[in-house]
């Protein structure tokens, strides 16, 4: 009886992860390639934005530098964006544009979310450093 319960939960096992697989893995056609990167960018984004909550609350008491980082974290934005639109324009606006930019808003947001979290690891009294240290 254990032979027979071993049996069917390695097969279950070995099934298992050919039903887990992402459908980015074995992209083949342009819509779902789209998607991918889309997801990509939006799970780039969401750890941006997770950063940038964080140096927020850090500000909390200084509303001058908070305000820096506003304009600063805009202004990001529309390089982000005017940058991804430039690369991706040998595209000629055909069905691959969208990953294109996707790709180019995934890259971007990584390296700007590496630049923050680089902001919450200052050493304390780090004077080129705008954000304060965790209490």
């Amino acid at each position: 009886m254990r032979g027979i319960a071993f049996i069917g939960l390695s097969m279950v096992l070995l099934a298992t992860p050919g039903l887990a697989a992402s459908p980015c893995e074995n992209a083949q056609d342009q819509v779902t390639l789209n998607q991918c990167a889309n997801e990509e960018f939006a799970a780039a984004d969401k750890k941006l934005n997770a950063s940038y909550r964080e140096i927020q609350k850090r500000l909390a008491d200084d509303p001058d530098t908070k305000k820096l980082l506003v304009a600063a974290q805009r202004a990001w934005m529309k390089f982000r964006d005017a940058e991804c639109a430039f690369s991706s324009s040998s595209s000629g606006g055909g069905s691959i544009q969208p990953m294109l930019i996707a790709n180019c808003q995934a890259q971007l947001t990584s390296e700007r979310s590496k630049q923050l979290d680089a902001y919450l690891k200052c050493p304390e009294g780090d004077m080129s450093c705008p954000v304060p240290a965790a209490d």
